[in-house]
């Protein structure tokens, strides 16, 4: 009977387990900190239900008349999402961090770094979604700006 009881009640949690899903985003955008500067990158996610993780990578281009550094970053994040589309939109949060590394000149740091943010998916039709994202990076180390503001859209695949 037990055994029994155990297997209907593992049948039911199986039947009601949200599927997992994985997105890959490519995006452009632009660093705003000190200067607006083409930023690009990508981005790959898993998850279940509300919680997802990603990695992501960026590149945002060094503009050295604005005295303006390249920043490239390598980021592992956690996301927060609604499990369903509201209206054609899931908007997330996300947190995270990794390395990064700026440049200007022969000035150069390397060390770690964190980010904040959030944005929202936005259904195209069938996989398809645009994504549009909001991040604030903290960098650490000897950095010439510590605190950095990234704004982009993506073309974001789900699958």
């Amino acid at each position: 009977m037990r055994l029994a009881r155990s297997l209907i009640l593992a049948a039911i949690l199986l039947a009601l387990a949200s599927p997992a899903w994985a997105d890959l985003t490519a995006f452009l955008g632009t660093g705003t900190t000190p200067s607006d500067r083409v930023a690009r990158g990508f981005a790959v996610g898993a998850g279940l239900l509300v919680i997802g993780f990603e990695f992501e990578y960026s590149d945002i281009k060094e503009d050295p008349v604005q005295g303006a550094p390249s920043l490239r970053t390598g980021m592992g994040n956690v996301l927060f999402q609604t499990p369903f589309s509201i209206h054609g939109l899931q908007p997330y949060f996300t947190s995270g961090g990794g390395l990064f590394r700026e440049q200007l000149g022969d000035v150069t740091e390397t060390s770690f770094g964190a980010n904040t943010g959030g944005g929202v998916k936005m259904s195209i039709f069938g996989p398809l979604r645009a994504r549009f994202d909001y991040r604030v990076f903290k960098l650490r180390g000897d950095a010439l700006f510590s605190t950095v503001h990234r704004v982009y859209i993506g073309g974001n695949l789900r699958f």
